[in-house]
Order: structure tokens, then sequence, then C-alpha cells
């Protein structure tokens, strides 16, 4: 018997999952089938193999009154599910089944970019606050994060939310993704500031029809802005603050970096926001997570404030992203983001993108090294020297790179971010 359509589904809806094509009339199959197959109570979990049964599974959860887990790569902590969901619709008993309170809520894991993830449980209205329905002509969504990551949800809701089309290789690198967007017509793409620079390099002059660009995970930083609307200047481009913990809370489409200051004092879209101790961003959301399934404490201020771990500092009218709290690096007792190192390499002509990293010293105890990608047809030499006048020109001594290192890529990890050592882990000595 079918399902009855979610409301949070458009039945226009399409899926083009590894050339493979599906409305949602067979995704609501594999829904029903998953019904009568999951337990009464308690919770249970799926990766991300299948976007279809990713959401048949959703579908059937929230039918069920039942949490439901999203993994994904990387997250190897118990979960509590009783049930892991195949990507053939097969239930696997994992664990004995957990007697929780009988109510639909959806579990992920946080990206873990610099230490072990934890696993956030989220109201699913709350969850899907900031998405809109409305479709507004043929919209082609290209899927560039896992599907059950919190970036990733959110570009699958907003398709389904549209009944827009949704272009998903699982098993894709960048290479071809950038294929699959020509061959598809990709219209609106989201991705992290890493996957758009990689991805540039490797949609080399083809130009898919794109009229909308988001990027959101990392630093959205100016020189890429400014490369992104050089390069699709019909599109709406965008930089979309977020986390797993605190939910979708505001995306800038002014073309500057950071956002405005005014935002400290009058809010945007329901969420207050300011600076805190050590530069620290604070918010209230609402459309932040319940709590942390795995038991960590909800990292809260004494007076209610949810502390999200990024840095931040006012200039002028403007408040810019400097890095992580946990990525900051100690150079002789001088703490410094790389993030903010990275956006003055980024910035020099040639460099197509940098990843700033500690190296151990037995002076200073850790030192900057630089991995930089050339642009093509740029000489690494004449860049190298470019980079070292930027550095001394721009950057405080404690932030200058002793070393750079030319690589013809920079690593990313499944969800889109640069992969970067825990602070304190550093490399060889130099």
């Amino acid at each position: 018997m079918p399902l009855p359509t979610p409301h949070w589904v458009n039945p226009g809806f399409r899926l083009i999952e590894c050339d493979r094509e599906l409305g949602w009339a067979e995704i609501a199959g594999l829904a029903a089938d998953l019904v009568p197959k999951l337990p009464a109570h308690g919770r249970v979990a799926i990766d991300g193999r299948s976007v279809a049964m990713v959401l048949a599974a959703l579908t059937a959860a929230e039918r069920a009154g039942i949490e439901l887990v999203l993994l994904r790569e990387g997250f190897h902590r118990a979960s509590g599910a009783s049930e892991r969901i195949g990507a053939d619709g097969r239930l696997t008993r994992v664990s004995p089944a957990v007697d929780t309170v009988n109510a639909f809520a959806v579990l992920m894991p946080t990206s873990g970019t610099l230490g072990n993830p934890k696993l956030v449980r989220h109201d699913f209205i709350r969850l899907i606050g900031r998405i809109r329905g409305d479709a507004g002509g043929d919209i082609r969504w290209l899927l560039t994060y896992e599907p059950t990551g919190f970036g990733g949800l959110q570009v699958v809701l907003s398709a389904v939310a549209a009944g827009a089309t949704l272009i998903v290789d699982p098993r894709a690198g960048i290479p071809a993704l950038a294929d699959a967007a020509v061959a598809h017509g990709a219209s609106h793409v989201s991705a992290t500031p890493s996957f758009w620079r990689a991805f540039l390099i490797a949609l080399g002059q083809r130009m898919p029809p794109v009229r909308m660009i988001t990027l959101g995970g990392e630093v959205a930083d100016q020189a890429l802005l400014d490369q992104l609307n050089q390069r699709f200047p019909e599109a709406r481009i965008g930089h979309l603050y977020a986390t797993t913990e605190a939910g979708a809370l505001f995306l800038v489409r002014d073309g500057a970096s950071g956002f405005p200051a005014s935002w400290l004092t009058d809010g945007v879209e329901g969420v207050r926001l300011r600076i805190g101790r050590d530069g620290r961003f604070e918010v209230k959301s609402p459309r932040a997570m319940i709590d942390y399934a795995t038991g960590e404490a909800v990292p809260l201020t004494d007076d209610g404030w949810l502390v999200t771990g990024d840095l931040v500092e006012r200039d002028g009218d403007r408040v810019r992203f400097v890095g992580r709290s946990d990525g900051v690096i100690n150079v002789g007792g001088v703490k410094v983001a790389p993030e903010r190192v990275e956006q003055v390499l980024l910035a020099v002509p040639g460099v197509a993108d940098a990843r700033v990293s500690a190296a151990a010293n037995p002076i200073t105890g850790q030192l900057l090294t630089a991995a930089v990608v050339a642009a093509p047809g740029v000489d690494p030499e004449g860049l190298r020297a470019s980079l070292h006048h930027h550095a001394q020109t721009l950057l405080a001594p404690a932030e200058r790179p002793r070393l750079f290192d030319f690589v013809p890529q920079i690593p990313i990890a499944s969800t889109g971010k640069k992969r970067r050592a825990p602070a304190g882990a550093a490399g060889p000595g130099v």
C-alpha cells in the first residue's frame, strides 16, 4: 500500500543516481517496503551508498516514529542503532534494541575534521527550517557532499522540496562530478571552497549552465568568491554558514567574505550572533540540535549561547571568519589559525589552492609549512617568490610559512573539506 507523500516532499522530484533515474513514486515504494521491517521503537541506521534508500529510510522512519542515524565515512563509534539498512533495503541486526522514546529524530555525525566525530540529534522540523520548496524553473542540483552529512542532507532535501532533479554519483571523484555537471546540465551546485577550487580545474574550459552557487563548510575566501563571479557571471553566489550542531543559520549573498557586522546587533533569519571569549563565534539558533546522542555535554555558555568552535574577528563593518579554535597552531607562543594564512596565500595570483600545516621545530616548538597547488600553466619557481613576498608583506612573523611545497592537489576528505592533522600533531622537522 503506498505511503502518503510527506509534507516536505514535492512529488515532482527526480533522482539521477549513477545514471539510473527515479521519481518519487519509486522512492515511496522503497519506503513502503521498509516500514513493516522497522522496529516498533528505538533507532535504525543507514549509510549514504544510495540516496534513494536514504530518502526512503527518512520517509519510513518518520512514518514509524523512530530515530534514524545517518552514518558517514569515518564514523566508527557505537550509534545505538539496533538495525542497519543496506543499500538494497535489507535490515541487519547490529545490536540489541534500545528502549528510547517513540519519536522521529535524525541523528548524524559531525565532520570530525580535527577530532573524533560526535553524533548529533536533530528535530526534523527544525532541521529543514531554512529549506524552501519554491521551484522557479528547471532546477538540477549536483550533489557534491555525502548525503548523510549535514551539508549533503540539506542539498538532498532542498531538491526534494523544490521538485527538482538531483544528480548523484556517490562513487565519483571531482573529475567525474565535473563530467556529470556538464552531461546533465547542473544548474545548482553547493560545495566547500576546497571542492570548488578543484572543481574549477576539473571543468577546464567547459561551462555547465550553473545559475546558483553556494559555498559552505569552510571559510569562503574573497579570491574564490571573485573567481566564481568571473567564471559564472550570471549565477547567484552565496556562502552559507551552518554547523551540524547549530543547523543552517544564514546565507551571505553580497559577494564579500564574512558577514555584515550589523547582524551582531540585529540578528539574521531568526538567529542571534555574537563574538564571545577569545574571538569564538556564539549563536542562538531556532534550528539548533537537540543534544549529542553520544553523551557529550552541549557546548553552551552560562547564559545559553551555543559555542560553535569557529573564530571570528570584527573588521570595520564586516565580521571575518578566521578559522577553527581546535585547529590553532602554537608558533613560539603565538597562536596562529592556518585558515587565516591560507586566505593570504590564496589571494596570490597563480595559486589554485593551498593548505597550511604545522611542522616540529626545536626552537619554536612548531612552525608553518604550506602545500601549494599552482594554477595550470603557472611556473612554480616564479610563484614561490611571489608567495614569499606576500607572506613577508602581509603576515606577522609567526604566520609566515617557512617552506612552500608545490603539490598536484590538496587532499580532500569525504566531507569536501581539506584533510588536516589534529592540533599538536606536527609533521617532520624542517
